[in-house]
């Protein structure tokens, strides 16, 4: 069975609305954590540009969201996420039945620079960007563990597998986090035309 078109965009969206709601709920239990930044939040095609970590808008929340599609790939029920290696197009030959979504996560905030005499940034002002990224960490995790699960109407919810999380930057005035997560993304759609898809 083929993907429905809107499945993709559909779960970037779900994904970006999940870690947008973890950062708010984070942000009103830590004193000085940012919440979901206010202005650059968004899905996004291909690698996110650091267009942005400091906040544009004036708003509290400075910083950039951004969720991408690393890749797409074929996987099966009992392999999932491991990649399917079945040649298709053969007669009696069975369809992966599973579609295999690698999502990127990326959050950007500000991080201390120079100042305009050329010192470096105090230790106060690395220990505090640096707790900014540590409480983004867990709640970009949290939010995609808590919530991915009710993003599909199925009694187990959707599957899906944590992928690593890595910090990215200092770079340009901005430091932050990428995670990347597995989905599995079941056909439910006919081939266009009615034609099989094998």
């Amino acid at each position: 069975m083929a993907l429905s078109p809107l499945a993709i965009h559909d779960l970037t969206e779900a994904v970006l609305g999940c870690v947008c709601v973890a950062l708010d709920r984070t942000a009103a239990e830590a004193d000085g954590q940012p919440g979901c930044p206010s202005c650059r939040a968004c899905v996004v095609p291909g690698q996110p540009a650091w267009d942005s970590c400091d906040d544009p808008c004036g708003e509290e929340s400075g910083g950039q969201l951004s969720v991408s599609v690393a890749r797409i790939y074929a996987s099966t029920d009992a392999d999932f996420p491991a990649e399917a290696r079945m040649v298709q197009g053969v007669r009696g030959c069975a369809l992966p039945n599973v579609t295999a979504l690698e999502l990127v996560v990326t959050l950007l905030r500000c991080a201390p620079t120079f100042t305009e005499q050329g010192c470096p940034p105090t230790c106060d002002e690395l220990s505090a960007a640096s707790k900014i990224l540590h409480i983004d960490m867990v709640s970009v995790y949290n939010g995609l563990l808590c919530c991915l699960p009710g993003t599909e109407q199925r009694r187990r919810g959707r599957r899906f597998v944590m992928g690593v999380q890595r910090t990215i930057g200092p770079e340009g005035g901005c430091v932050g986090l990428e995670q990347r997560v597995t989905v599995a993304l079941p056909g439910c759609a006919e081939c266009p035309g009615g034609e099989e898809s094998s």
